[in-house]
């Protein structure tokens, strides 16, 4: 392990993975590794409950970014000495704002993508722990309010500014990068080692992406499931 993203979600990890890889400090494990394999789900679960396999989690990967690997940073610092710390940053209102779009959303919203997904859980084990992953890291982390179901956005921002000061208080200068899209390539390239690409920095997963791909993932469970209960013998070859 060469990277440890200690950043938040919604704080442009994707673009982080993204970039760290093209960087060579990778591959980077991410959320989106879960989200198209659910199966690795029950992994996490047993680091939240206290018994982690690290190598076992990230075996074949130099890097981690965004939940859940920023949940655990400080045992990733401890299981991996050698590693350097990213902490991605954001201004915090516009931060709680997305995460009150999309993960928040998901979970506890009163919107359309939070009813499929809801309704995908229900006949997909996999994705119903995802959520029983999810739930308790976001509430154990402080993010959210004491109702989690009611989101505040000025508890969330101020939250996101706490950890953010904690990271830095945690992580020795020499191992910390705090970093953010707008300050570019140079910064990382130099954090990582690696010579500055020639092409731009990439920039994906807004709000309406990250709802785009949990409609879409969605409806594709929802209609596995409708074709496995309407022609049963079809769906099982």
């Amino acid at each position: 392990m060469k990277i440890i993203g200690a950043g938040l979600p919604r704080t442009a990890t994707l673009t982080q993975k993204i970039a760290l890889e093209m960087l060579g400090a990778g591959p980077c494990y991410h959320m989106a590794n879960i989200l198209t394999d659910m199966s690795l789900v029950p992994q996490w679960i047993d680091a939240l409950n206290g018994q982690p396999d690290w190598n076992k989690i990230f075996a074949g990967f130099e890097a981690t970014v965004d939940y859940p690997g920023a949940y655990f940073y400080r045992e990733l610092m401890d299981a991996y000495p050698d590693a350097k710390v990213l902490l991605s940053v954001r201004d915090g209102q516009s931060w709680a704002r997305s995460m009150r779009d999309t993960i928040w959303g998901v979970l506890y919203g009163d919107t359309m993508m939070h009813d499929l997904a809801f309704t995908a859980q229900r006949v997909n084990p996999g994705f119903a722990k995802y959520t029983e992953l999810m739930r308790p890291i976001l509430v154990n982390s402080g993010l959210l309010a004491a109702d989690p179901t009611r989101f505040d956005l000025d508890h969330t921002a101020s939250a996101m500014e706490l950890f953010n000061e904690e990271v830095r208080a945690t992580v020795p200068p020499d191992r910390l990068l705090e970093w953010s899209p707008a300050d570019g390539w140079e910064p990382l390239c130099e954090f990582v080692g690696a010579p500055v690409p020639p092409m731009p920095l990439p920039v994906t997963n807004d709000a309406k992406t990250f709802a785009d791909r949990i409609y879409a993932m969605s409806m594709s469970i929802l209609n596995d499931w409708h074709d496995q209960q309407t022609h049963p013998a079809e769906s099982a070859h």
